[in-house]
């Protein structure tokens, strides 16, 4: 029996960078305002991770990191917390994924959702405190869970 030859494993694209993140918000395209923010939510999430920023890929802005393994047997890491600073919003990864996630984010203000991120147009929109409360809880989540799939566990 002649066997097919299997495709090489392809490499994580989001992968950690040595790319200064003040300079990618400095210089990110969408507005002076957003930029501001994105320079406000880099000082929140490194309080209350204790970690510094770091680059992971071209435009997301991360915290500590985790080893994740998918059932499919693919692996890698992924900053704990993250954001990205977009021109329509602020991207924030992750914040729905710890148990009890959902009764904060019902707190937090104006922003939009998706099964992975949530969408905060301007940081005035939300409750900093209940932010701060989120980041914290889902840092404490991604670094002290065995994770194979984040999008496997929601329910």
């Amino acid at each position: 029996m002649e066997t097919k030859p299997t495709a090489a494993k392809s490499a994580n694209k989001t992968i950690r960078t040595g790319a200064d993140p003040v300079t990618f918000i400095q210089t990110v395209d969408t507005t002076a305002g957003r930029r501001a923010d994105a320079l406000t939510l880099m000082t929140l999430m490194q309080e209350v991770t204790g970690q510094p920023p770091y680059m992971w890929g071209p435009s997301i802005i991360g915290f500590g990191e985790y080893h994740y393994t998918y059932a499919s047997g693919r692996e890698g890491d992924a900053p704990a917390v993250a954001f990205s600073p977009r021109k329509a919003n602020l991207v924030v990864y992750g914040l729905g994924y710890p148990p009890r996630a959902e009764p904060l984010l019902e707190k937090l203000g104006k922003f939009k959702a998706s099964v992975a991120c949530v969408y905060i147009t301007k940081l005035a929109d939300v409750d900093l405190a209940v932010l701060r409360e989120l980041i914290a809880l889902t840092y404490a989540h991604s670094t002290t869970t065995d994770i194979q799939s984040l999008q496997s566990q929601r329910t």
